[in-house]
């Protein structure tokens, strides 16, 4: 089962992302660290694979640059 787009922005936020806003239903969300990432789609709607993908890669890629 997917999850929710609003689920994906919760776990970004969750891990220090901040959204820079976006045009019609794009969020565009940048990490201190200099990590960008965009999310399409309405709030209530299902997150695409691709999404949930790069969601957890962007998550991944601040937790390995706090280890160094």
């Amino acid at each position: 089962m997917p999850k929710r787009i609003r689920e994906l922005l919760a776990d970004l936020k969750k891990h220090g992302f901040v959204d820079r806003g976006g045009k019609g239903s794009h969020r565009n969300l940048v990490h201190e660290q200099g990590i960008r990432i965009t999310i399409s789609g309405k709030l209530a709607g299902d997150a695409k694979r691709y999404q949930e993908r790069a969601v957890e890669e962007a998550i991944r890629r601040v937790r390995d640059e706090k280890k160094k």
